[in-house]
């Protein structure tokens, strides 16, 4: 019967900390150790101190199908490690471990200063402050260093010594660790305030406990208990939604804290410890070229791989129900979506992880074969996951030439198909079941037969961000296409080293001064990959002049023959002679005549050439200004 699956009722705040002690209340092993800067203490301790609300907890209990390793609060004693917690706290860990350290664990309390420095600290509240109704509650919270005394002038000089109970009640300054344990210092500060002519301050410490004090032992928190038939998938969802404070969990987070509960570090695995390097470091290492600090691989995240391993064994699922003759809608799916992640077994992820590990580093070698280098140029982030799938699954089937035209073109149809922007997990799935048989001889994939390549779409790719923009730079220096001064190929030493990027041919300022839009001259179609250093030399002027120039050469550049000069133009699919006489309108023309035909030979298919308007409209902005936010700078 449909229900809910949480509760929401109201603790008292004692209660809630005790438990934390005693380890009836953990945290999942996905949760940081860590308390809030001093500030927040502070600002935490006023409000609880006024009796204002701060935000309701969220847990989770334990027993049920999320099996998350536990681990005590931060500070909670030895021996709560060896209880069984009852819940787990899923939301309010920075809370309640703050207010657990200030309030019952008797110890100093290691912290930052808003410079960000880690210090050590004791809380106290300001008794005369905090009854005082025209202070801010937090003047009233002081923190003190670990001896307990707060010096200046370069420690010269004592301002407030707090070194002792009784210096403690001299300066009416109380301790937050007794905030539910006063009798015991209220016996101490009557005895040292003794006597009639001591009345007033004995009175405002009783004002101070019931103003202050009382609102501690009676403070309640909501908290939203979620039953422990919730849903990993749930428990991700939700987190998701309420930790607004700190890191948000992934997919990642909660199958390591599952992992750790079968005594597997997944975090180890990835980032890797003191003595050994991580996936994550292996991944960035990959394929980098002298002088790069990372791989094409260094933005693949723990996620990513996670859900290369999941597709692998959600095949072998689909499989196992093929095997019993299931059909249709009865087979189960093939998955890398975040629930199929949550269900990944440890042993399913020992299989498979070496061998998907070998699909990545072997996907960095396709992409420099593709001449795509640097992540700042990868069309799509996301297409690295089927891409490492397909190739962990084929082995080394991708090196024979047939088969690696193949997944060329599976590769730019996606790119150019612009397939891979949004809701990809399906697209990936698709993708691993379909590319691997389709290079085997079988039907076409999805990717390549779906996509439709507008020619049209050259016209508007103006934003270095857009895949296909990508797409176009990549297979023009996979043709071959030489730099206009010195006329080398842009493999990856001349690209790191000359610092090669994207750049108008008929230069902009040129271009303005003629009152060419900037949605025209912006466009792929105006740009190709050059030097810095080219570039520079190009200027904002006329390309018969520029051009004038190379051949001339100047004392730090030799000149250039003119029809070499022309060579290197052509290998940019540039029709010299229209270049030469400034001839922007046929150039554009023609050019993209160029890019289309080496777009189709990519792609495998035709570009659509009809008239029929493309759904949607432009988004204009200023391009000039985003452009320029997308450019690599000058080393």
């Amino acid at each position: 019967m449909p229900g809910s699956t949480f509760q929401t009722n109201p603790f008292d705040l004692h209660k809630l900390l005790d438990d934390c002690q005693k380890g009836i209340i953990q945290l999942p092993d996905f949760q940081r150790s860590w308390v809030w800067d001093e500030d927040r203490i502070k600002s935490l301790i006023a409000s609880i101190s006024r009796a204002f609300p701060v935000g309701a907890l969220m847990s989770l209990d334990t027993g049920g199908p999320v099996n998350f390793k536990p681990r005590p609060v931060e500070g909670a004693p030895a021996e709560a490690r060896s209880v069984t917690p009852q819940s787990l706290l899923l939301d309010g860990q920075q809370r309640m471990t703050s207010l657990y350290q200030v309030t019952l664990r008797d110890k100093v309390i290691e912290t930052e200063t808003p410079k960000k420095k880690k210090v050590k600290r004791w809380f106290y509240i300001d008794i005369r402050k905090a009854i005082d109704p025209g202070v801010d509650r937090e003047d009233a919270i002081v923190g003190v260093p670990e001896d307990k005394i707060i010096r200046s002038d370069f420690g010269r000089s004592v301002d407030l010594d707090l070194s002792t109970p009784e210096q403690e009640y001299a300066h009416l300054m109380y301790p937050v660790t007794k905030v539910f344990d006063w009798d015991k210092w209220q016996d101490g500060f009557d005895a040292h305030w003794r006597g009639d002519q001591h009345e007033a301050v004995r009175e405002e410490f009783r004002q101070f406990k019931r103003d202050v004090l009382e609102n501690f032992k009676y403070y309640r928190i909501p908290v939203i208990a979620l039953d422990r038939s919730t849903s990993k998938e749930a428990v991700c969802v939700v987190f998701e939604k309420v930790n607004t404070g700190g890191k948000p969990l992934d997919a990642f987070e909660l199958v390591t804290a599952m992992y750790a509960a079968a005594g597997h570090e997944l975090r180890k695995d990835w980032y890797g410890d003191d003595h050994t390097e991580g996936r994550h470091h292996r991944f960035v290492e990959a394929m980098r070229p002298a002088g790069a600090k990372r791989g094409i691989l260094g933005e693949v995240g723990n996620t990513d791989f996670l859900q290369a391993v999941s597709l692998f064994y959600t095949r072998d699922i689909r499989r196992a129900a093929e095997a019993l003759g299931r059909q249709g809608k009865e087979l189960p799916a093939v998955s890398g979506n975040r629930q199929a992640l949550l269900n990944l077994p440890l042993s399913e992820y020992k299989k498979y992880e070496t061998r998907v590990e070998r699909g990545f580093v072997q996907a960095a070698k396709f992409l420099h074969m593709l001449h795509i280098y640097r992540i700042y140029d990868l069309p799509y982030q996301s297409q690295v996951v089927p891409l490492a799938a397909i190739l962990a699954d084929i082995g080394d089937a991708w090196e024979h030439e047939a088969v690696r035209a193949k997944l060329e073109q599976w590769y730019w149809n996606g790119v150019f198909g612009e397939l891979y922007g949004s809701a990809v997990e399906s697209r990936i799935a698709r993708d691993f079941m379909e590319v691997p048989p389709w290079l085997q001889g079988g039907p076409e994939p999805s990717t390549v037969s779906e996509t439709l390549f507008r020619a049209d779409r050259l016209k508007s790719m103006r934003m270095r961000l857009s895949a296909a923009y990508k797409g176009v730079n990549a297979l023009l220096m996979k043709v071959g296409a030489q730099d206009f001064r010195s006329g080398q190929k842009f493999d990856h030493t001349v690209f790191f080293g000359e610092n090669v990027d994207i750049h108008h041919i008929f230069p902009q300022d040129w271009c303005k001064k003629k009152n060419i839009s900037p949605k025209i001259y912006d466009s792929i179609i105006n740009k190709t990959p050059l030097s810095y250093r080219t570039n520079r030399i190009i200027g904002g002027v006329a390309p018969s002049d520029y051009l004038a120039k190379l051949e001339r050469g100047s004392d730090t550049t030799p000149s250039i023959d003119g029809q070499r000069l022309d060579a290197y133009l052509k290998t940019h699919l540039i029709d010299p002679t229209l270049l030469r006489e400034n001839l922007f309108n046929d150039f554009m023309a023609d050019r993209q005549k160029r890019l289309l035909s080496l777009i189709e030979h990519a792609t495998g298919k035709s570009a659509y050439a009809g008239t029929a308007p493309e759904e949607g409209v432009d988004v204009d902005g200023d391009e000039d200004s985003l452009e320029a936010e997308y450019t690599i700078a000058a080393e």
